[in-house]
């Protein structure tokens, strides 16, 4: 591999450094230990979570070593957000996210070899301190003017929500991780996203305060903006989270195959585990034949198998093909089935009736003339079926799983309609 740094910049992924020829040096002398903090603040992690988390697997796959830190502590408190306070979450459900986010960040990572990662949780070495040690021990090496001159703090300052003592107390938490990483297991960088990077520098500070000697460092990644203007990582029906049960692998893939043409080449150098020759080849083709967006369908398919699994992203590939009448509809699982028309028009019904009054009111058609005319011209298809009368009505034994039909206008324009019980 080439100079990690000189990796990381080509893609994209350096936008904060504490000083990056004195990084750059750490690499070449190697190995070097570094960590990334996750707080389990809901039940899963998302995409924003993921740039960080490949991020790591990049620097590991560089010849270094892995802290993958799930905060147990910090998630009882969480980092101060821009407008109000958060929600304090219950420690048991803390607990359980903690498991849940360590579940989603072990596949990614490799535990084996002479630079395996190792799991960790601040909760270890913070339950049992007492409130006079951690002012004592952490809080003397901390200066109140600094902490107010925070980005994060001094945001909320100057909001109507102000911010409690607890929020701002968040950022001696997290500098007193990497003084208890550095000590534990001699981890000399934190890495992040840029909007954290008052916490990140909080950690270097207190190590230099306390440990003169020390030589570590932070990196933040940049923050991720789109073409459009509309926010990384949320589509019309919210968060793109890494827990299927939350954002299904079919919603999943659809994320990366919709990117525009003006965001594909970022999020492959952000996302992609390809080559430079094999990442600017596909930059190329995007630029020479944007139509058939093979840097689209080549990204969705390498994240969801990452993220998912090869499994998973073979039938989310034929559930796409089959919507399209390219594939057997029957053929696809129930679950598959239903999260990809989840991503479609579709309407519920007690019982079928006429094709025609199903495609309008569906909204593939404007009315129920319009419908008719469509199936006169041969462009109303029912599970990838032409219709063939304008008076045809589905059967029960036409339901895909027992419940769907997919209705299709043309060769592009779908909908679905789900049959429930009365």
């Amino acid at each position: 591999m080439t100079d990690i740094v000189d990796e990381l910049k080509w893609r994209g992924l350096i936008a904060l450094s504490t000083d990056e020829d004195a990084l750059r040096k750490a690499f070449a002398d190697g190995p070097v230990t570094f960590y990334c903090g996750f707080d389990p603040t809901a039940p899963s992690l998302h995409l924003g979570n993921l740039v960080q988390i490949l991020t790591m697997r990049r620097i590991q796959q560089a010849g270094n070593r892995p802290l993958g830190l799930v905060g147990g502590a910090t998630g009882l408190i969480g980092d101060p957000k821009p407008t109000a306070e958060r929600t304090l979450n219950a420690p048991e459900i803390v607990a359980q996210w903690v498991e849940r986010l360590r579940a989603q960040i072990e596949p990614l990572l490799d535990f084996e070899g002479p630079h395996a990662a190792v799991m960790v949780n601040n909760l270890d070495w913070t339950q049992s301190l007492s409130a006079i040690e951690f002012l004592r021990d952490i809080g003397k090496y901390f200066r109140v003017n600094k902490m107010i001159a925070k980005e994060a703090v001094a945001r909320r300052l100057n909001s109507d929500a102000g911010i409690s003592y607890t929020e701002f107390s968040y950022q001696i938490l997290q500098g007193m991780d990497f003084l208890e990483l550095y000590r534990r297991y001699g981890c000399t960088l934190q890495t992040g996203g840029s909007d954290q990077w008052g916490n990140l520098t909080s950690g270097t500070d207190l190590i230099h305060r306390v440990e003169p000697h020390a030589v570590v460092h932070a990196l933040g990644t940049p923050l991720i903006t789109k073409a459009d203007g509309t926010k990384f990582g949320k589509t019309e029906s919210g968060t793109v989270w890494l827990d299927p049960e939350m954002t299904t692998p079919y919603a999943f893939y659809q994320f990366w195959l919709n990117a525009d043409d003006r965001d594909v080449s970022k999020f492959l150098r952000i996302f992609s585990f390809r080559s430079r020759e094999e990442i600017e080849e596909l930059e190329r083709q995007t630029e020479e034949r944007p139509q058939a967006r093979a840097a689209q369908r080549a990204l969705a398919e390498e994240l969801t198998t990452l993220v998912h699994g090869a499994g998973q992203t073979a039938a989310v590939i034929a559930a796409s093909r089959a919507l399209f009448g390219q594939g057997e509809l029957a053929e696809l699982d129930g679950a598959t089935l239903a999260a990809a028309l989840s991503e479609v028009p579709h309407i519920r019904v007690a019982e079928l009736g006429p094709v025609v009054d199903l495609f309008a009111e569906v909204g593939l058609v404007a009315s129920k003339s319009a419908a008719r005319r469509t199936v006169k011209e041969g462009g109303a298809y029912v599970n990838n079926v032409k219709v063939a009368s304008e008076d045809a009505v589905p059967a029960k034994e036409d339901l895909l799983d027992g419940r769907w039909l997919v209705l299709r206008r043309g060769k592009k324009n779908l909908a679905a309609v789900e049959v429930v019980a009365g």
